[in-house]
């Protein structure tokens, strides 16, 4: 999942951080906001402190944001699904229900067509051969007249709401104490604090992280939360949201720019092989409205691809040749993420490997795996700028990393680049704010700017195809490169590629003698981008960053005249500087406030007026047009249609490694659909030889395998452990501070044990079931004593839409050890 997608699949934030300190209550579920953002966890105690707001963190382990919450509750990995879908039902049945917020502005009313129904833990559709779903039922009947078809008094026995009641009706409390090891009376007492939010005038924001992402249901996790959010009336709401907090000042910036296998900028689609031309790739992607007047913003998207193009290829990109379109790569699979990739390099269709600011051998899934891929590449080229495992991959650091050097013959050429403070630059933090930075020193060495690495790649490989000609050469010689310094293109330059200019005079729709922008100068926004070729843009939604104002991201005014934490000329936010998503939802359907004391926008009786910038067109009448305006519906989606693949409503699966079978099909292991390679089923164990439940987590003292370079944070933080409960400890022979081993079939690791009380055994269908948590900071380069990491143990599997590895659940066994020999 992308950002934009009122499914809330994955990505930004829908709120701000700032914006976190109007909430009522927060809750802190798959993530660990206090540790892993400690800087923006300070909005969370904002709101504590300034608006008397609860916190509530749900979490297997008793970690540093539960130590200062209100409410704690454990819960096994890999079980928020039936967590969260008990937290619905509960929400139904005691009538905590937003209800003129659900009729309206959710799908709640959609009837949904006859042939869709649920048994066995699987969806309608289902063809196990393929592992995959024919989801043609998953889908709204449509009227005669094209529209969908509804029922506004939600009693339809195929409405949304009554299959979704349906759905949910077997999450009690008592069935989800027994899947998640969450006692059923702390599950109740967060329920009353959460359902007190279905108030208008009460709002809860939820706050996760890579803890519901890296699941084999990642998406769906996300998806549940999002689903009792809106029941509740709390998104597009000051201090409500879905609120994905980025575990990198510039993640939020990778995906916003295309660079997943299977995007374009701004969340467009890369084209697949079945789409042959321009036309045939456009007619699925121009949304029409679902519903009468209603507005569907992606019905713009031919203006943002045309003037994605034209910021390709320039003046190669014309009409006549479909924009350019041919010279796109065609996706023959979904997408080639990086267990897709890791898998074809060890299959051997891998030559080449450039792997730039990122670590793959300590960061995916199954090390064993990554080191036997790596080792057989040819060339693999890394660009960081500090010292890598991946780029030592090949180097025996005893039982660290026991390879045998002399039989690798990878090549490997490493590259050293900038970090952040050597450059001048944006980044993109989970609020979607771009905020520009200035260069702090010069670059040490020979380390040198990405900008120029790229750069100097591309015009000699460019140059190459001039020379020597080559196979499919338009993507290369047409590509547009139009800067001062072809090898050093400046950041500003980038920066107002991005943004978007006109090529030729744009002029007004309604009014073509009135000229909307002179050629040559920067768009205001993506509103003056036209699909006939008379514009660029590098990235739809940050155009606005750097228009004739000047650098928006630059800004640094800190007034807040709305007291909500706004702050709208501190920086500039995508898109068009608006802070909240889906702001036309905090108003009724007059169009005023629910909350009038914390207004975000509301509408005058001619146009839509605020402290925010309004996420609908400022004349829209409230009555006519629904505040999910990248919706076809015009609503957001309880019942998300065909566009998940392992179905319309999220469902509980056990992790692909369990200590519990399915409790609907005991036949059916982890999701049913999502990313498994034949070669790795094997690697897969079961609960009676690894009968302990291993989780993954991040450190405040380290940042990723950045600060084990730095001394000042090895020594806050000296070696690598295990964290393991009292009991698990008793129980094994272990003691704190001793040394242990951690195994399962994929790897082996060594690590200090750490016993604690924060992490305690769960009782799950009547049995004790003990988590050992392995944090993730460790390898054997840099200045830190040298250590392991999870992904020795991990499983090498994706979730079912957006393949994130599942990393937080996976089976192990634990013994007392001696100390690794390096």
């Amino acid at each position: 999942m992308a950002s934009l997608a009122p499914s809330f699949g994955r990505g930004a934030m829908t709120n701000s951080w700032t914006d976190i300190k109007n909430a009522d209550l927060v809750i802190v579920m798959g993530g660990n906001a206090a540790e892993a953002h400690p800087c923006g966890f300070k909005w969370v105690t904002e709101a504590k402190a300034h608006r008397g707001a609860k916190l509530i963190v749900v979490d297997p382990r008793y970690n540093r944001t539960a130590a200062v919450s209100d409410y704690y509750a454990p819960i096994r990995p890999g079980t928020d699904i039936a967590w969260l879908m008990g937290m619905i039902r509960w929400m139904i049945e005691n009538d905590k229900v937003h209800w003129e917020y659900v009729r309206n502005f959710t799908n709640a009313a959609f009837i949904v067509k006859d042939g869709f129904g649920w048994s066995d833990g699987l969806f309608s559709g289902y063809d196990p051969e393929k592992r995959d779903y024919d989801r043609s039922t998953w889908d709204y009947v449509i009227g005669a007249d094209g529209y969908a078809e509804v029922d506004m008094t939600l009693e339809n026995p195929r409405c949304v709401w009554q299959l979704l009641k349906q759905h949910v009706d077997v999450y009690t409390p008592e069935f989800v104490e027994n899947i998640t090891g969450t006692p059923a009376d702390k599950f109740l007492h967060i329920a009353e604090m959460i359902g007190e939010t279905a108030a208008p005038d009460k709002t809860m924001t939820s706050m996760y992280a890579l803890g519901w992402t890296q699941h084999s249901k990642g998406s769906q996790n996300i998806r549940g939360m999002a689903m009792l959010q809106l029941i509740l009336g709390n998104i597009g709401m000051a201090g409500g949201g879905m609120n994905a907090l980025r575990g990198h000042s510039n993640i939020q910036g990778l995906t916003d720019m295309g660079l997943m296998s299977n995007l374009l900028t701004g969340y467009l689609s890369m084209p697949t092989e079945a789409e042959v031309d321009y036309a045939t790739y456009m007619s699925t992607r121009n949304f029409k409205p679902l519903r009468p007047g209603q507005t569907s913003y992606w019905q713009n998207y031919s203006k943002f691809m045309v003037s994605f193009m034209k910021a390709m290829y320039g003046d190669a990109a014309q009409a006549e040749n479909d924009w350019g379109y041919h010279w796109l790569p065609k996706l023959d699979v979904p997408n080639y993420d990086v267990l897709r990739m890791f898998e074809l390099m060890n299959d051997g269709h891998v030559n080449l490997y450039f792997c730039q600011g990122f670590n793959p051998l300590m960061a995916f899934p199954n090390r064993g795996k990554l080191t036997s891929a790596l080792s057989k590449l040819k060339l693999l080229v890394t660009i960081d700028p500090l010292e890598t495992e991946t780029a030592r991959f090949w180097e025996n650091h005893g039982e660290y990393n026991d390879v045998d050097t002399a039989s690798i013959q990878t090549e490997v050429i490493q590259l050293p680049s900038t970090c952040f403070a050597e450059d001048d630059g944006s980044l993109t933090n989970s609020g979607r704010w771009l905020q520009w930075h200035w260069k702090a020193c010069t670059p040490p060495g020979e380390a040198k700017l990405d900008t120029w690495i790229m750069a100097q790649i591309f015009t000699r490989v460019r140059e190459l195809y001039r020379k020597e000609g080559g196979s499919v050469p338009e993507p290369i010689l047409n590509l547009s490169w139009d800067y001062a310094d072809e090898g050093d293109p400046t950041p500003d330059e980038l920066a107002r590629e991005v943004n978007g200019r006109a090529l030729s005079t744009v002029y007004d729709t309604a009014d073509t003698s009135k000229v909307v922008v002179e050629a040559g100068k920067q768009v205001l926004n993506f509103t003056q981008l036209r699909d006939d070729g008379s514009t660029m843009c590098g990235c739809w939604i940050y155009s606005g960053c750097w228009n004739e104002d000047g650098n928006n991201m630059a800004r640094r005014d800190n007034e807040d005249p709305s007291g909500l934490g706004v702050y709208p000329n501190w920086t500039w936010s995508w898109p068009v500087n608006r802070r909240t998503l889906y702001n036309r939802a905090s108003c009724d359907m007059e169009g005023k406030p629910w909350d009038p004391t914390r207004m975000v926008i509301e509408w005058n009786g001619e146009k839509w007026v605020g402290n925010d910038v309004p996420d609908i067109s400022p004349t829209a009448r409230p009555q006519d047009v629904g505040p999910f305006i990248m919706n076809p519906e015009g609503t957001s989606r309880l019942f998300s249609r065909g566009m998940m693949r392992d179905g319309p409503f999220p469902t509980h699966m056990e992790p692909f490694e369990s200590p519990m079978q399915n409790v609907f099909n005991a036949e059916m292991r982890g999701n049913p659909v999502a990313r498994v390679f034949e070669a790795d089923v094997a690697d897969l164990g079961t609960s009676d030889e690894f009968p302990y439940v291993g989780t993954s987590y991040r450190l405040t003292e380290h940042f990723h395998y950045w600060t084990k370079h730095n001394r000042v944070n090895s020594v806050l933080q000296p070696q690598f452990f295990v964290e393991i409960s009292v009991e698990l400890a008793e129980e094994k022979g272990i003691s704190n501070g001793g040394w242990v081993r951690v195994w399962n079939k994929r790897g082996s690791v060594k690590a200090k044990a750490v016993v604690t009380k924060r992490i305690k055994p769960l009782i799950c269908d009547g049995k004790p079931v003990h988590v050992v948590g392995v944090p993730l900071h460790w390898g054997f380069t840099g200045v830190a004593k040298k250590g392991y990491g999870p992904n020795s143990l991990t499983v090498f599997i994706g979730d079912a839409n957006i393949e994130t590895p599942e990393s937080k659940a996976f089976l192990v066994n634990i013994e007392a050890s001696e100390e690794p020999v390096a």
